[in-house]
């Protein structure tokens, strides 16, 4: 009862026994499914000085003895990689002796004041001494306090009981240097938790016995079988107490030290950061050279690409620069879009420096390298204000092609809105990025200018450019006030002001001046999805009638997609169609051929996937545009996977038909938009002008446009451990896919049809991994999953009549999924333990419902469509 925290007697040596041990599995819990191992030994604690001013300051010494290194699974028999070694072989000698140097420990009211070690021992050997001593440090009586052990400077809580006392740390408090990274995104994201407590058994006010648990989990959000878990013990028992030598005399604690030996020296009981060696390992040109034969054109559609694709980047973040370039200028052409993308996602300064120095922006011969740069810079899990800082200085100098330019701005805006996610908004980068584009939409008087810095400003999406906005929407001309009118669509409801929603609403019932039709249905989209008032909606409905009449049907099914989706605005939509005056016959029964629908394409309790799906056509059945968007969504977090947006417009010259209203003087025009994984894409363009139509209907071939195609880096988790034993532990989880999005656009006079394509195939593999590591030996279980698939859109018309004829095809192709688990114990002298577990399983093609009015006329026009299509003419 004399001190507040441990306490040794004086002239008494203390035999203790200590373990500790890890072991991993996938969260389940079972002993037999797990991998790790166990460090045991013999403690000998004896004090060496007590300040005679006061009880409570002490120094005690901490010596290991007969220390063993063994599975933690029995299961293991003869397959054991301890079996026949003796703890020399196992450690090495150099690290044993390291091991079994004394350790002093000076404590002040029960928490450590200074460790003290011999300098220049291994790092992983002085952590592990690090975590035994950190269980020396406690307190008798409960509160909340902060303490400085091996897992750094954390927020630590006491609860004092009669037999025992029992520490529980915050892991998420401990501040520590550590790396690691993450996806910003949640539906991307990983969740990871940490537990630590520690339990001090007490006999006659006397600690007998601690037994210490920490816990680290992980799980993938969206995906929940890639997941891991990782326990940790430490148990130290006091066995017999016995004579030991008398205290040392004096009133500094310097002074004692000085006299024990002038080998030891003050050192932080934080655990201290340290990498393993790899003896032996590849160099980086020959993990390239294993990893290359996959990433063959020919084989990007096979999810073995996208599994070498995640294996090599963890290779090009260990690289220098050197390295990296070596590499990229030895490549061919064939290959080097695949590298460029692996060199961009590795997302390190010695990376970023090798592909600016290779990419020569001012050059016409490398413009596929620059754009796959850029968009994997776009796609970037954890991009730094670095590269932000290289895009600026790019987008200042001179380009041998403007549509370079142009995606420089574009991928620009996207690490904005990044970087800001991460709490990088007051970045010097991220300032200037900001004023570039906000003051070159403000000051741009081309239109392709005006048009670029908007599509900027549609991935930034930064607060302060909502008026510029709305000024464009307002009174910008087609093309451009379309623009601006999608940007505002992704802004987040609490920016959708009633002040922008008067400007949407003027914009809608064309108050001010004429606006196309894409225009006006985009912002009544806006106002509809975000919290509109009664008469917002009243007035909405009442329009219907008065529109161009494929437009009327359009807003018809919008609102229908409301009401059978049960979106937010349902609600409000139910109150304002109790009226008569908009809810009859006449405003509900218009004909048309123009479509709106939203379904499930799947359903979890943790995540849901959407798809919707507008078309909108013009009077004379010629397409106006087709919108393709898949949504994933994950508790509140939602992601924007895909959007595919085919537009065309002045087209009716080809047909002898009349323009609808406000789009007289149109130039011939069609293009595609994509925004792939919440950023937006540059657009692609089709044809541009009458004469550009002509040549391309002449020549045309029916081969798809690539919208974008490439390996991207999709989910990026890793997090440095330092567990509390002293041990060192990482968690990663890494997500892959090679894309291919195409989409094409086919118009026949002759049979007065036109049809529209979009093609998306993917390869998909995800991997996460836990391990840990004592430098001498190293456990690890890594589970992985993989998948190949494709999904079509193909809308075709017939406008020999009205109402026109439209058969919509949305067909998803059958997927192999294919789980992997393997778990390992190696040591660092090569010898191993390996299991290998496989599953696999089809996922059957799905048939997604689309609007469905008069489906049967598909079936008299055409021959019925495959099983795993889902089909309807209306």
């Amino acid at each position: 009862g004399h001190t507040t925290g441990l306490s040794l007697n004086n002239d008494r040596l203390y035999k203790l026994t200590y373990s500790t041990e890890v072991f991993l599995d996938r969260g389940k819990g079972k002993l037999q499914d797990s991998v790790g191992y166990r460090i045991s030994s013999n403690v000998d604690v004896v004090l060496l000085w007590r300040n005679p001013d006061g009880d409570d300051d002490q120094l005690i010494q901490i010596t290991m003895k007969d220390v063993n290194v063994e599975n933690v699974n029995q299961q293991r028999g003869e397959k054991s990689i301890f079996k026949g070694k003796n703890p020399p072989k196992i450690i090495r000698k150099e690290n044993l002796e390291a091991l079994q140097r004394p350790v002093l420990l000076h404590l002040i009211h029960g928490k450590v004041k200074e460790f003290y070690s011999y300098q220049n021992e291994p790092v992983a050997i002085e952590n592990l001494k690090r975590g035994l001593a950190s269980l020396f440090q406690m307190q008798l009586s409960s509160g909340t306090t902060n303490e400085v052990d091996i897992s750094g400077d954390c927020k630590v809580t006491y609860q004092s009981h009669q037999d025992k006392v029992i520490k529980i740390k915050a892991l998420d408090s401990c501040k520590i240097e550590r790396s690691g990274f993450t996806t910003s995104n949640q539906v991307l994201g990983v969740t990871s938790k940490g537990t630590s407590v520690t339990t001090y058994k007490i006999e006659d006010s006397f600690v007998i016995a601690v037994l210490a648990e920490e816990t680290h989990a992980f799980r993938m959000n969206s995906l929940q079988t890639i997941a891991g878990k990782i326990v940790s013990k430490q148990k130290l028992e006091l066995k017999t107490t016995e004579a030991g030598p008398r205290l040392m005399s004096g009133k500094q604690v310097t002074a004692i030290i000085k006299a024990i030996g002038s080998e030891y020296k003050a050192l932080p009981i934080v655990g201290q950061d340290y990498q393993s060696k790899c003896k032996g390992c590849p160099s980086l040109s020959e993990h390239w050279q294993s990893a290359r034969k996959h990433l063959q054109p020919d084989n990007l559609s096979k999810a073995d690409a996208v599994r070498n694709f995640l294996t090599f980047i963890q290779h090009l973040r260990t690289a220098n620069r050197e390295e990296i370039l070596q590499i990229l200028k030895a490549e061919n052409k064939e290959i080097l879009p695949q590298l460029v993308d692996a060199v961009t996602s590795a997302q390190t300064s010695d990376s970023l420096d090798a592909i600016l120095d290779f990419l020569d922006f001012k050059s016409d011969s490398s413009i596929i390298l620059q754009e796959r740069f850029l968009y994997a810079c776009g796609f970037a899990s954890h991009p730094s204000e670095e590269l932000l800082r290289a895009l600026i200085s790019k987008f200042k100098g001179s380009f041998a092609s403007n549509d370079i330019r142009e995606t420089v701005m574009i991928i620009t805006g996207a690490l904005v809105r990044k970087l800001c996610q991460n709490e990088g908004c007051k970045l010097k980068a991220v300032v200037e990025a900001k004023k570039l584009i906000l003051g070159g939409l403000e000051k741009a008087e081309k239109k392709e200018d005006i048009m670029m810095y908007l599509l900027a400003l549609k991935n930034a999406l930064l607060p302060e450019g909502i008026p510029l906005l709305l000024k464009y929407a307002e009174a910008g001309e087609g093309p451009i006030s379309h623009l601006a009118t999608t940007t505002l669509q992704r802004y987040d409801v609490s920016f959708i002001t009633d002040e922008v929603k008067k400007t949407l609403n003027r914009i809608y019932h064309q108050n001010r001046k004429v606006h196309e039709k894409t225009v006006r249905t985009t912002a009544a989209a806006v106002i509809l999805n975000n919290n509109p008032s009664y008469m917002e909606v009243k007035n909405i409905l009442l329009s219907i009638g008065e529109l161009p009449k494929e437009m009327n049907k359009y807003m018809l099914t919008v609102v229908q997609d409301i009401l059978r989706f049960e979106m937010p605005a349902s609600k409000m939509v139910r109150r304002v169609l109790k009226e008569m005056v908009a809810h009859n016959y006449d405003r509900f029964s218009k004909s048309g051929s123009s479509s709106a629908y939203t379904g499930y394409i799947e359903r979890t309790p943790h995540s849901t996937s959407t798809y919707s799906l507008d078309i909108l056509y013009s009077g004379s059945g010629i397409l106006r545009r087709s919108n393709l968007n898949i949504f994933q969504y994950t508790g509140k977090s939602h992601l924007h996977s895909s959007q595919v947006v085919i537009e065309a417009q002045g087209l009716e010259a080809l047909i002898a038909a009349t323009p609808d209203e406000g789009e007289e003087n149109l130039d011939s025009y069609a293009g595609m938009s994509a925004i792939l994984f919440d950023v937006q894409l540059r657009p692609v363009t089709f044809f541009n002008g009458y004469s550009d139509l002509m040549s391309k209907m002449l020549s045309a071939s029916g081969d798809p446009i690539s919208v974008v195609k490439g390996l991207i880096l999709l989910i990026d988790h890793s997090q440095e451990l330092q567990l509390q034993s002293g041990l060192k532990a990482n968690m990663d989880v890494q997500g892959g896919l090679a894309i291919d999005i195409s989409g094409a656009m086919e118009f026949s006079l002759w049979y007065r049809e036109s049809k529209t394509r979009v093609k998306n195939r993917v390869a998909l593999a995800i991997t996460g991994s836990i391990t840990v590591d004592s430098s001498f030996v190293k456990a690890g279980l890594e589970i992985s999953t993989e998948t190949e698939a494709g999904l079509e859109f193909i809308s075709t018309v017939q406008f020999s009549q009205y109402p026109f004829l439209v058969c919509m095809q949305m067909d998803k192709d059958g997927a192999p999924v294919r789980q992997f688990e393997t778990k390992y114990e190696r040591l660092s002298t090569g010898r191993g333990y390996v299991s290998r577990r496989r599953k696999e399983n089809l996922m059957a093609g799905s048939e997604f419902p689309l609007h469905q009015e008069n489906s049967e006329m598909c079936k008299v026009v055409f021959a019925p469509e495959p099983a795993s299509t889902s089909s309807g003419w209306f």
